[in-house]
């Protein structure tokens, strides 16, 4: 079957406009246009329009979707799962955060009494679905599904303490890598302190850890903006001094 801009803009709950821009951006083409000169859309392109759909309720960019859309291994039936997954997540956090606001409402009225732990169920999971959000198809795609959801189970399961604990490692990493970089050695000592902080920080999170990740991961930092960003906040070159103390630190 086919569908006219306007016939397919009604079936998915969107604007004739919305679909123009999304032709102009490259991401969805007609599949024809017919002697009148109106554009037609059939199976292929509604499967396509339903991804974006979906991709843009997870909060995924446009350019992202694109990208992911346009790769030749792209396998609908694979993205469809991964769809799913998510949407339980998004589902299961929504739970979360209603029970959390009934808890507190029920301990307001002083029908029951709330712990500080049960004040703040929910949030690490929104912290999850942000990252989602930003990193997730590309680590996705990088490391595979598991290993993304082992991750994202261990960082749902942290304790108020473990989480300080991390937020603390996070801290004397950012101070060992300004001494380091002052010292401008990658091989140094204070500079090989930080890849083991480092090391100690990423284990916080992943459920395994092997050096060609670490060595992957470090070089992320520099061919990544996003990355290299965050971490020259911290002292100008710090990304490139990162990355090549960890590579010392993953030869030795």
């Amino acid at each position: 079957m086919e569908y006219t801009i306007n016939k397919l803009a009604k079936l998915a709950g969107v604007s004739a406009r919305t679909l123009r821009y999304y032709e102009e951006f490259g991401l969805l083409s007609p599949a024809r246009s017919n002697s009148s000169g109106y554009r037609m859309y059939g199976r292929k392109e509604v499967d396509r329009l339903q991804h974006i759909l979906f991709y843009r309720e997870l909060g995924v960019s446009l350019d992202d979707i694109k990208r992911m859309l346009s790769d030749k291994n792209f396998d609908g039936r694979d993205a469809l799962l991964s769809h799913l997954s998510a949407l339980h997540a998004k589902r299961k956090q929504l739970d979360l955060l209603i029970a959390n606001v009934e808890k507190t409402i029920s301990a307001l009225k002083g029908e029951t009494i709330m712990s500080d732990e049960e004040k703040f169920e929910g949030f690490a999971q929104m912290m999850i679905d942000d990252n989602e959000k930003r990193y997730g198809s590309e680590i996705r795609g990088k490391y595979g599904g598991d290993a993304v959801e082992k991750s994202n189970t261990k960082f749902r399961g942290m304790t108020k303490e473990k989480y300080a604990e991390v937020e603390s490692l996070s801290n004397e990493l950012h101070n060992t890598l300004i001494a380091a970089l002052a010292q401008g050695d990658p091989a140094g000592e204070s500079a090989q302190k930080a890849c083991e902080l480092h090391k100690q920080w990423l284990c916080c999170f992943w459920d395994s850890y092997s050096k060609e990740a670490h060595v992957g991961v470090a070089q992320t930092y520099v061919d990544d903006p996003r990355f290299t960003a965050y971490y020259d906040k911290i002292a100008p070159g710090c990304a490139v001094f990162l990355r090549d103390a960890i590579l010392v630190h993953c030869r030795q």
